[in-house]
């Protein structure tokens, strides 16, 4: 995804407005297995049914790693179009359809971007619009927000991830993200500060509840077959960073016609709440 459709990734990550998303995939692609796999199908099929994807369309925007899009293709999804903004994330989710579904002629892999409204209406409608934590990264999240709703069939299921407001601590992440990306020198700083700070805080949390201080690192996979190291990385450098509350996703959608469905939110804290509308019918 894009701060702005007038430059590239690569030049924004140059300039330090942006993190590099693809590089942090190309890193996760050497632990992904079956294992993995099945942990992101489970993943899914929390909020959103297995026969809510069987036998539909689905459009994967912000598609990272690919991974998700693999998810949507094991549970029967009968054409799936993977996007993204980063031209490695595109590489990654093409390395992923090598891999695991070779033969899979309906999965298409693209370069995208969310906020080319001409593009995004090139897309068509779709059973299934899934963008899970990406589209707080384009730095016009409520603009990219807009456009994916436009891309949902009649009756059809947006499912979306977007960063919590934690008010004053996300403003302090805002500046956190940009001294990470602003030269070696502050993603050095802002690493050697945070990832003791994370495991720490893991480690103290850990003795009060009376667990396991590995248990966390050992079982963190099975939560969308996802890394705990690379999602530290994604989460301390991942900029343009935008946040919004439950109430102001919700009132966004429904203002268009979209019924929630279910809703999981992060307590407040840090995190994605996540989100699964349904589109309004034609009348």
């Amino acid at each position: 995804m894009t701060v702005s459709t007038s430059s590239s990734a690569e030049s924004q990550i140059r300039d330090g407005e942006r993190f590099g998303f693809g590089a942090n995939w190309t890193a996760f692609l050497k632990v992904v297995d079956e294992s993995r796999i099945v942990a992101s199908i489970t993943s899914m099929t929390n909020l959103l049914p297995a026969g809510r994807i069987h036998g539909r369309t689905f459009l994967d925007v912000g598609c990272g790693s690919g991974l998700s899009s693999l998810a949507a293709y094991r549970l029967g999804a009968v054409r799936i179009h993977s996007m993204d903004f980063d031209p490695r994330c595109v590489a990654c989710a093409t390395e992923i359809k090598r891999r695991f579904a070779p033969d899979a002629d309906g999965w298409t892999v693209a370069a995208g971007d969310a906020l080319d409204d001409a593009a995004m209406a090139q897309l068509g409608g779709w059973d299934v619009v899934y963008s899970w934590g990406v589209l707080h990264h384009t730095g016009q999240m409520w603009h990219a927000l807009a456009n994916v709703a436009t891309l949902v069939n009649p009756g059809g299921t947006l499912f979306i991830a977007i960063y919590n407001d934690q008010g004053r601590a996300s403003s302090v992440w805002t500046r956190v993200k940009r001294l990470y990306n602003r030269s070696a020198l502050g993603r050095a700083a802002v690493l050697a500060v945070y990832i003791p700070y994370f495991v720490l805080s893991g480690l103290a949390i850990d003795i009060a509840r009376r667990k396991s201080p590995t248990a966390r690192y050992k079982t963190y996979w099975q939560q969308r077959g996802m890394s705990i190291y690379r999602d530290w990385i994604d989460w301390l450098g991942g900029l343009p960073f935008e946040v919004a509350t439950p109430d102001q996703i919700f009132d966004f959608y429904r203002s268009r016609g979209f019924v929630l469905e279910r809703m999981q939110t992060c307590a407040g804290g840090l995190g994605c709440n996540q989100f699964v509308f349904t589109a309004p019918q034609l009348s």
